[in-house]
């Protein structure tokens, strides 16, 4: 059953309205901070090239993708490497690669390679018994960790979350032996309660152990509901003085840090105010609507393990940005996909959707693959 005769159109006008709402928020940026005074032509050229990307991919047969995933992987292994040797530290986090004219951060990339990588291993494997799922799932793990240990030294908390989210939906995807998931959960409750006792009672311990950078963002995490933050408070205050319409264009209510960033959403309905929140929670339900009615319609193994993995990860942003700016979660670099500014978390998104979309579209095509 389709859900309309022009069916894309319920994925691209909610993705056109993310992308407008981006937009204008983008013009009222540069009254924040002078930093921000060309982003508004840049996102421009990174949602142009955005959809330029979808555009190719729909048109490529892309019978490779997984076949020659584990040199994206390895590439994405050496950039992570490059960034702790020659990136850019900012904020105390060496994430970012700058060249002339863009910056680009490698642990975005990281995503698509790895779920790509990952994916390719996890169904080429067949599992006759419990010792081959051990042995897959360390696999699994090992390849994972790589990237999280290199992205851990950064550090990039929100990046590591995203790793290990990709890594689980695959896991699940394999309905091994119900034995390894709780072993699974049993071994993350495990890791935690350690954690816990170290951070509570032994924090000299746990600093020598993940240094001191890291320490504090944890300690910053972990203490978010204090109400201390001057970025949340900003937020809310902006949140809390809204109109329906907003202030409109060339005009911002409070200065809120990150706002074209992690607080995209506040700073949105700051601007244009709670009809932009209504707008933008819809539009997102529907594209989340939409890519779970069409992987629910395919039977392609491959397929609907890489588009859960997407899904998943959107879920993940949306949810936890929205929750940050609201005070419910605590304060980490989670952007809001396809409205907060940034190019290189906008072309992923875009080509994470891009294959989605056409991993959906081609059930039988990708039968053939190996």
């Amino acid at each position: 059953m389709k859900l309309l005769k022009n069916e894309k159109l319920i994925l691209y006008i909610p993705l056109l309205i993310l992308t407008i709402i981006s937009l204008f928020n983008m013009v009222n940026a540069k009254l924040v901070s002078s930093i921000y005074n060309n982003i508004f032509i840049k996102q421009i050229i990174w949602f142009s090239l955005g959809y330029l990307i979808i555009y190719i991919i729909q048109k490529l047969k892309m019978k490779n993708i997984f076949r020659y995933s584990k040199y994206g992987y390895f590439i994405s292994l050496f950039l992570l490497i490059l960034v702790l040797l020659v990136g850019e530290s900012t904020n105390g986090a060496r994430c970012w690669l700058n060249f002339k004219w863009f910056s680009f951060q490698p642990s975005e990339f990281t995503k698509l390679t790895l779920a790509l990588y990952l994916i390719d291993v996890a169904s080429k494997k067949k599992l006759n018994s419990l010792k081959d799922e051990f042995l897959l799932l360390l696999k699994l793990l090992f390849i994972t960790l790589l990237p999280s240990i290199l992205v851990f030294l950064e550090p990039d908390t929100g990046a590591i979350i995203n790793f290990f989210l990709i890594l689980l939906i695959v896991i699940f995807s394999l309905k091994l032996n119900k034995i390894w998931y709780i072993i699974f959960f049993s071994l993350i409750t495990l890791f935690l309660g350690t954690f816990l006792i170290l951070y509570f009672k032994y924090q000299d311990i746990l600093i020598k152990l993940i240094g001191t950078s890291f320490f504090y963002r944890m300690d910053r995490i972990i203490n978010f509901a204090s109400g201390n933050s001057y970025q949340l408070s900003q937020a809310l205050i902006t949140i809390g003085s809204s109109s329906f319409l907003g202030v409109g264009l060339n005009k911002i209510i409070l200065y809120i840090p990150e706002a074209p960033t992690d607080f995209i959403f506040a700073f949105s309905i700051g601007n244009f105010g709670i009809l932009s929140a209504i707008l933008i929670l819809l539009s997102l339900f529907i594209i989340d609507f939409y890519l779970l009615f069409k992987i629910n319609t395919t039977n392609n193994k491959k397929g609907k393990m890489f588009a859960y993995s997407y899904l998943g990860m959107f879920l993940f942003h949306q949810i936890y940005n929205i929750g940050m700016n609201l005070g419910l979660l605590p304060i980490m670099g989670i952007p809001l996909p396809f409205l907060s500014y940034g190019g290189t978390n906008t072309i992923i998104n875009f080509i994470f959707l891009g294959i989605t979309i056409h991993f959906l579209d081609n059930k039988k095509e990708f039968n053939f693959y190996y």
